[in-house]
């Protein structure tokens, strides 16, 4: 089956970046050589000096090949390239060869400012110092050209190193843009590793205290002391698998499914585990839930979970209500505790969870409010909007 036109171009263009970059210089530093005799091109070659014209011999090969084969070297050892072309271009003016290998030199002096990365500055000072003296030499040997023909020619052939300088400019902050970028990335994905840390570990670590400080008051029921220590078991359980499945994406050889994360069809579980840590909590979900996406999902669970979290380790005992309304453009979710207690009762907790709740929830563009409530108790609002699902 042969590909469409546009595709084989494409697949021939990757085929050859894919080659070294010695391959690919070279290859064009063979088609100036080879261009460099062509008579329709030679009028078209850089002329400086106009001193009269000698037939091409074997001195005038080797000024080709001076001009156009180093540029097989002009990423690699561009001063050095732009120095031996330089060379060929004074041999061909000063003994007056008529060749297209000119622009050998045009394409060294961008390379060179493209590309030099030491001693840039020594590197543009000798090249204006070599085209000085090959203009006094010039002279010498009996050119017309006057003052302003060489210095109109000085600013046509500097074009390439102004046009080498931009391109390695725009190219440095590019890098910076994606050097940028990708520390980012990095701060951000440490931020949302963190959160994730937070919210496991307080959690389950939170009930697992709760519950253990319950079962002292136990050692006379042993049968409700021994679902107590089941519970603590499966709560330390539970902690370990989500660390695992958390520190999994830092693993490069292991990739974490997506659904090893929680979403609010386990809202559920973690209530039922909550009462099982001694906390009275009841759920009421209004609407139809769906729409939110896994992102939106799993920030609407942690933000119960945390809230639950601060009821168990603030409010212990104190009544709790979760309370889930679905719309069709996102999640309101209201955890109440304490409802009916001492207006201002402390069970928000230490407020870097809320923070990074906060934080979570602004990411999807929703909103979170903590706080006491008039009638008594505290309060963690939020409104968590739809998105794409994924």
């Amino acid at each position: 089956m042969r590909l469409p036109l546009g595709r084989r171009g494409a697949a021939a263009l990757a085929w050859w970046r894919s080659r070294s970059v010695l391959l690919r210089d070279g290859s064009l530093g063979v088609l100036l050589a080879g261009l460099a005799f062509v008579p329709a091109l030679a009028g078209a070659g850089t002329r400086l000096g106009e001193l009269p014209h000698r037939p091409a011999d074997a001195l005038a090969v080797v000024a080709v090949l001076a001009q156009t084969l180093p540029l097989a070297g002009r990423r690699r050892w561009p001063a050095a390239g732009l120095a031996i072309a330089a060379a060929g271009f004074a041999v061909q003016e000063l003994r007056g060869y008529v060749t297209f290998a000119g622009a050998g030199l045009l394409a060294a002096l961008y390379s060179a400012a493209a590309h030099q990365e030491r001693f840039r500055g020594w590197v543009a000072a000798g090249a204006a110092a070599a085209y000085a003296g090959l203009a006094v030499a010039l002279h010498a040997a009996g050119s017309t050209a006057r003052l302003p023909d060489f210095a109109i020619f000085f600013l046509l052939v500097a074009g390439g190193w102004v046009m080498g300088a931009w391109v390695r400019r725009v190219r440095i902050a590019e890098a910076g843009r994606r050097r940028a970028a990708a520390a980012d990335a990095r701060t951000a994905e440490r931020a949302r590793i963190a959160r994730e840390l937070h919210d496991v570990i307080t959690h389950h670590v939170t009930a697992m205290v709760v519950q253990a400080d319950a079962a002292q008051f136990l050692a006379a029921r042993p049968e409700k002391l021994g679902e107590n220590l089941t519970a603590i078991s499966g709560t330390g359980r539970r902690a370990l698998g989500e660390l695992r499945d958390l520190l999994g994406v830092l693993d490069p050889d292991r990739v974490a499914p997506r659904g090893d994360l929680p979403t609010l069809a386990g809202l559920g579980d973690l209530v039922a585990r909550t009462r099982a840590a001694g906390q009275p909590v009841e759920l009421v979900e209004q609407g139809r839930p769906g729409g939110l996406g896994s992102g939106r999902e799993l920030a609407a669970y942690r933000v119960v979970q945390e809230a639950l979290t601060n009821a168990l380790k603030y409010a212990a005992g104190a009544p709790t209500l979760v309370r889930l309304v679905h719309h069709h453009d996102g999640v309101e979710i209201t955890v109440t505790t304490g409802a009916g207690a001492a207006p201002g009762r402390a069970v928000g907790g230490s407020g870097r969870g809320l923070a990074g709740l906060r934080d979570r929830v602004e990411v999807f563009g929703g909103e979170l409010t903590a706080g006491p409530v008039p009638e008594g108790g505290f309060a963690v609002a939020a409104r968590i909007p739809a998105g794409e699902t994924a």
